[in-house]
């Protein structure tokens, strides 16, 4: 090669190695600067230029590496209002491209039918005349998917599509499949002895789906639900003496068609307990044993129950504050003894922290005043704390039946002996429109239209409206009540009634109108007394005069008074031992009350009731005994067939409506009596049916008369005096979603030649 050749070849190595040094020049490092004199933005429609170099973070004339420019545009994709964004440096010029996400003109939904627009439109976060943001749109499907399965659609699916428009605007659109329910299909318990299945699905909230499982919600799949069921259990075996019991697990399978869940309780009972010893010691000198001793109510060989435990705790609270010892707390410190399964309980008098209630604040009540929620609390601001007595205020509250939630708690005040309670509550519709229909062998069909509201215009008032009419009366009646009269535990009723009867057991028909006010309070823990006045207005016309079918001379002479207006005082007393929810329920209830007429017509009218109930065999028989009766003797005047006693099926059945009694010998028209009597005996017993058909059973035999006319206007009656009625019988309930039915096959044991009985009695109540 000669020199030329040489210097020709060195010169093209040395031109491309250049070329490959400009080449890797241009990919910038790492840590290469780049410094713009000018900043282009492109694709930008609706943001200004100016905001969008905020978002990035860049101005002009500045220093920048490459690695603040990547995070300049992680900047702008983090707003969320572009789709794309590049960010190019072109030698002096920095070129941002954007690509902007479009605007939302409209959100619509599409083939939703359980839930509606409304509802759903509160669970999206996407928003009209914002930029679109898919990441919030997907939030938004997730969010509609959940509502769906809460409930019981697990197999909804959502899509969320884009319908482009004009100016770079998009309708928002959500595509639902909302599928079918997916029922609770099945509810198992595993290690449950004491109590069967059937008796432990009554506890719970969720149940099995049925014959109407189209209409019921309760078998409806909820995860939430499921939770509080485990609570249920819990409750519902504690109180019984179960102080071990615990749900250890719940599986939840869907079936293989998933249209339904298969949920088993994996539960652990323990033993029963029963109450040992009861007694009382005091860490105070100032509260003395002695004054305690008698108070709490456990008696040895009782059943254990926290609730019991409670109750007595409140009774010795209260007597401390009746002694004028504040601040005493009673602890209830419990000994077990395994050997005989009893618990020593001993409740230790101590003096309580020194702290005072220094305001209670409401939220959530929207409706309902601030003053109903306080009626529920025994203390007031300035009051000594007490914690159980805040968490009987908690109870009392969600017993109103106003709040879907309440939530209660307490925290530090200004200082450290004062206290704050927070309350936190959720309203719920509380007012019921009712159009139905019901059936009983007394009156025939009936059409019934309804109206009732528990917290009238938020005031915790209760007022219901009701019409009905059938083939045999019209009835109208209003009631209104105000359980907090003048701020106290005073309850406030205002009854009026209208009734009207075409009576086929007599050719007569009969006008009853009724007001009264009344005034309610408690007299023991147990027992309440009512004192009211009443108007009544009642008339006996469209008495048959044609000469061939008349009723009754007795009839006929009440007709020709006329209308009769009667004032009268009156009382009621009552007292009620029975429980009720997850408590055993047995107990008894008695009522006796007096009603004293004024004026012209003087009367006193007595009646008693003495009703007794309890389960036996685990709670699956239910046993009731019932005494019921009444009197009415009159000073000035006599009683008229508008006022007499009539027994129809709610007091002895087998016999139709105005079936017993005196009546006339020649018309056989059933005159009523002044004075009845009844007892009735009967149980209720699962069927071996599946607990969901709704089927249960039960047997009857009731036993009593209404005798004594009164004023007979020289007619021969019979059955004026005391002759006893008697009949047996079974009985089929249904409870359905429709209505509970009742069917009852009866028997005669005792009746008399006149008496009009009947085999079957059907009753039906609906709503719709």
């Amino acid at each position: 090669m000669t020199r030329a050749g040489g210097r020709a070849a060195g010169n093209l190595v040395a031109s491309m190695f250049g070329l490959v040094c400009l080449g890797l020049s241009a990919v910038p490092a790492s840590g290469q600067s780049y410094a713009f004199n000018n900043v282009q933005i492109e694709g930008n429609q609706r943001i200004e230029p100016g905001t969008i170099l905020t978002y990035a973070g860049i101005a002009r004339g500045e220093t920048v590496t490459a690695g603040e420019l990547n995070a300049a545009a992680q900047n702008l994709r983090s707003t969320g209002l572009f789709e794309s964004v590049d960010i190019v440096p072109s030698g002096g010029t920095l070129i941002i491209r954007v690509a902007e996400y479009p605007t939302i003109n409209q959100i619509n939904f599409e083939g939703n039918a359980r839930i509606g627009d409304e509802e759903l439109g509160a669970l999206v976060r996407s928003t009209s005349r914002q930029v679109f943001n898919p990441n919030v749109a997907e939030a938004d499907v997730t969010a509609i998917t959940e509502a769906y399965a809460s409930a019981g659609r697990i197999n909804a699916s959502v899509t969320a599509r884009l319908i482009e428009r004009t100016e770079n605007r998009v309708d928002l659109v959500f595509e639902i499949a909302e599928g079918g329910v997916s029922e609770v299909e099945r509810i198992s318990f595993v290690g449950n002895r004491s109590y069967s299945e059937r008796r432990l699905r009554n506890v719970l909230d969720t149940k099995q789906a049925g014959l109407f499982d189209f209409i019921i919600s309760r078998d409806t799949f909820i995860a939430e639900r499921i939770a509080a069921d485990r609570e249920a259990l819990a409750d519902f075996y504690r109180s019984r003496g179960y102080v071990d019991f615990a749900v250890q697990n719940v599986d939840v399978t869907l079936t293989r068609a998933r249209d339904g869940y298969l949920v088993t309780f994996n539960v652990e009972e323990g033993l029963q307990y029963r109450i040992g010893s009861v007694s009382i010691a005091s860490e105070m000198p100032e509260a003395p044993v002695e004054e305690f001793s008698s108070v709490p109510r456990l008696r040895e060989g009782g059943v254990y129950s926290p609730v019991n435990i409670d109750e007595d705790i409140a009774r010795i609270e209260r007597r401390a504050i009746q002694l004028g010892i504040p601040f005493v707390a009673a602890e209830p410190r419990i000994t077990r003894n395994p050997r005989d399964q009893t618990l020593d309980i001993q409740y230790v008098l101590s003096r309580a922290p020194r702290q005072f209630v220094e305001r209670i604040d409401i939220e959530g009540n929207n409706t309902t005043l601030d003053r109903v929620i306080r009626n529920q609390f025994t203390s007031v601001e300035g009051d000594p704390f007490n914690a159980r007595e805040i968490r009987e205020s908690a109870r009392r509250i969600r017993a109103l039946g106003y709040f879907a939630a309440v939530d209660i708690n307490t925290r530090e005040g200004s200082a450290p002996d004062q206290m704050i309670v927070d309350v936190d509550v959720a309203e719920q519709p509380t007012g019921r429109l009712t159009f139905g229909g019901n059936y009983n062998s007394d009156n025939g069909f009936a059409l019934v239209a309804s109206y009732s509201e528990d917290n009238f215009l938020g005031r915790g008032q209760g007022i219901d409206f009701q019409i009905s009419t059938s083939t045999r009366n019209r009835i109208f009646s209003f009631d209104f009540t105000e359980p907090n009269f003048l701020g106290r535990d005073l309850s406030f009723s205002l009854g009026t009634s209208y009734r009207q009867t075409n009576n086929d057991a007599a050719l007569y028909d009969t006008e009853t109108f009724r007001f009264s006010p009344s005034l309610g309070f408690p007299v023991s823990e147990k027992g309440r007394l009512s004192v009211y006045v009443a108007a009544e207005y009642t008339d006996i016309y469209n008495v048959s005069d044609d000469g061939e079918d008349d009723p009754s001379i007795v009839i006929q002479k009440e007709a020709e008074q006329g209308g009769l207006w009667a004032t009268s005082l009156g009382y009621t007393y009552t007292f009620d031992s029975r429980r009720v929810g997850l408590d055993p329920n047995a107990g008894v209830l008695l009522r006796f009350g007096q009603e004293f007429g004024v004026g012209d017509t003087q009367f006193i009218r007595s009646t008693a009731l003495a009703s007794a109930e309890t389960k036996v065999f685990n709670e699956e028989v239910t046993l009731r005994a019932t005494a019921e009766g009444g009197y009415l003797a009159y000073g000035e005047g006599s009683s008229r067939v508008t006022d007499r006693y009539f027994l129809g099926s709610r007091y002895i059945r087998g016999f139709e409506y105005h079936g017993i009694g005196p009546r006339d010998a020649d018309t056989l028209d059933a005159l009523g009596g002044n004075a009845f009597a009844v007892a009735r005996l009967e149980t209720e017993f699962p069927l071996p049916l599946p607990s969901e058909f709704g089927f249960s059973g039960g047997a009857f035999i009731d036993y009593g008369s209404v005798w004594d006319l009164g004023e007979d206007y020289g007619a021969e009656v019979l059955y004026d005096e005391f002759t006893p009625r008697a009949t047996v019988g079974v009985s089929l309930f249904w409870d359905t979603p429709l209505g509970p039915l009742r069917f009852n096959f009866t028997e005669p044991l005792m009746a008399e030649e006149e008496d009009e009985t009947r085999t079957f009695e059907l009753t039906i109540a609906t709503t719709f």
